[in-house]
């Protein structure tokens, strides 16, 4: 927002929730986000620790979210209650993003979190448990995104162009069965802690045709429709949001894929 970077790759419900203005912090103005192409579903799993028997034994734990209103909350809120758990049987802690998620419920801070691939391999391999895949439970869900400012956007169109072409290629060179061994190697580098039987399951996760990164960077709507009924159910102020249209841009991956 404050116009260091022009682009970020992070949770579409962010986009939502600063242009509904529904976010976590007070940025300054109206927020003018839009997204403009897909990454994943968001490829998440609760993974709580070892002495967790199952969903159920969260009540009267803690658990760790980015933030309470934006990012993921939301879904970890929705699968506890399909499972049984009331979000007022659990103690909520913000904890940040991914890494520092996992860093916490490593060190014992919290009992459960989610995690996204390959942070929640790095925490099974650690002997910490997988109580469900958030897909399994919400159904088609839009995580991940590539998105930024309206104006930054039309301002440096021709170099987002060419990054969103280059993520392209990259997706396409880490596909080649050919490079398997290098982006093995890239990931164990890159991922402190990995393994490399770890690594080795992440990259066949990442790579999952079905259920891994999208390698045509499309957007989901039907995903990204889960993502606005979950915020027309949690947000506050409350909102129906139906319109999905209104949070992408889906011209400028037509260009970049022409």
């Amino acid at each position: 927002m404050a116009g260091k970077y022009d682009l970020a790759l992070a949770a579409v419900d962010n986009v939502i929730a600063y242009d509904e203005g529904q976010g976590e912090l007070d940025l300054g103005a109206p927020a003018d986000f839009v997204a403009l192409f897909g990454i994943d579903n968001g490829m998440l799993s609760v993974m709580a620790s070892p002495d967790i028997a199952d969903i159920k034994a969260l009540k009267g734990q803690s658990v760790s979210v980015d933030a309470m209103t934006t990012g993921f909350a939301f879904v970890l809120r929705e699968v506890l209650a399909r499972n049984g758990v009331n979000e007022n049987e659990v103690t909520w802690v913000k904890a940040g993003g991914g890494a520092q998620r996992l860093e916490a419920l490593l060190k014992n801070e919290q009992k459960a979190t989610l995690l996204n691939t390959p942070l929640d391999i790095v925490a099974e391999a650690r002997g910490y448990k997988r109580m469900l895949r958030v897909r399994d439970v919400l159904g088609p869900y839009q995580g991940i995104m590539a998105w930024g400012r309206r104006g930054a956007i039309e301002e440096k169109n021709a170099v987002l162009l060419g990054f969103a072409r280059s993520f392209h290629a990259g997706m396409q060179w880490i596909a080649d069965p050919a490079n398997k061994e290098k982006a093995i190697t890239l990931l164990m580098a890159k991922v402190n802690g990995m393994p490399r039987p770890a690594a080795e399951k992440a990259y066949e996760r990442l790579l999952d045709p079905a259920d891994g990164i999208y390698r045509d960077l499309r957007i989901d709507r039907a995903g990204l429709k889960t993502v606005l009924d979950l915020r027309t159910k949690y947000a506050v102020p409350r909102k129906e949001l139906i319109d999905i249209e209104r949070y992408i841009d889906t011209g400028f991956l037509d260009a970049a894929l022409r």
